[in-house]
């Protein structure tokens, strides 16, 4: 089975939420790292170790940004990663496969299913190595995660939505 090094220059995380329950706020992850064990013809055989610095979290508003940051968010002082490992992979069609895993997420940790898919391998044009493409997206519900600020709004509304969603999209570079 192929080791691939996450390429913490051309991976991402990004998330979306409701925002006063009308428009979505977007945001990014820019520190990424981990490992994906993967060979196109052994999918059910790969794994994923995935590391995500919560601090690294950036939304293009400072002040919204600290405040995410803060205890009632991410808390990142207290929980400074996000960290997801695969317990099993299931090849779904072609190039799409089911990911699940324990995602720990401000401390909790909650066994997920993540739909994926990979592309490539290339052949680096500047380096000579080999790159794999993957990308992830789910679903999650931050309250599961004991992230539950909030504030109420008329209606019956509330300032931040429940749902999130999070789309990962990684380059990692196979492994010497």
């Amino acid at each position: 089975m192929a080791k691939w090094i996450i390429d913490p220059d051309h991976s991402v995380a990004a998330f979306s939420i409701l925002h006063m329950m009308i428009a979505h706020v977007r945001g990014q992850f820019n520190k990424l790292s981990g490992t994906v064990f993967f060979d196109p013809l052994h999918i059910e055989e790969s794994s994923v170790d995935l590391t995500i610095d919560a601090s690294a979290m950036v939304t293009g508003i400072q002040k919204r940004d600290d405040h995410l940051k803060s205890a009632d968010f991410f808390d990142v002082t207290l929980y400074p990663d996000i960290s997801f490992r695969s317990v099993s992979v299931n090849s779904v069609s072609g190039k799409s496969a089911s990911v699940i895993g324990d995602l720990t997420l401000h401390g909790i940790t909650r066994r997920i299913t993540v739909k994926a898919e990979y592309s490539g391998p290339v052949k680096d044009p500047f380096e000579g190595g080999v790159t794999m493409g993957f990308t992830a997206s789910v679903i999650l519900n931050r309250e599961d995660f004991g992230i539950t600020w909030n504030y109420p709004m008329a209606d019956n509304g509330i300032m931040v939505g429940k749902e999130v969603e999070l789309s990962i999209d990684l380059e990692a570079d196979l492994a010497p």
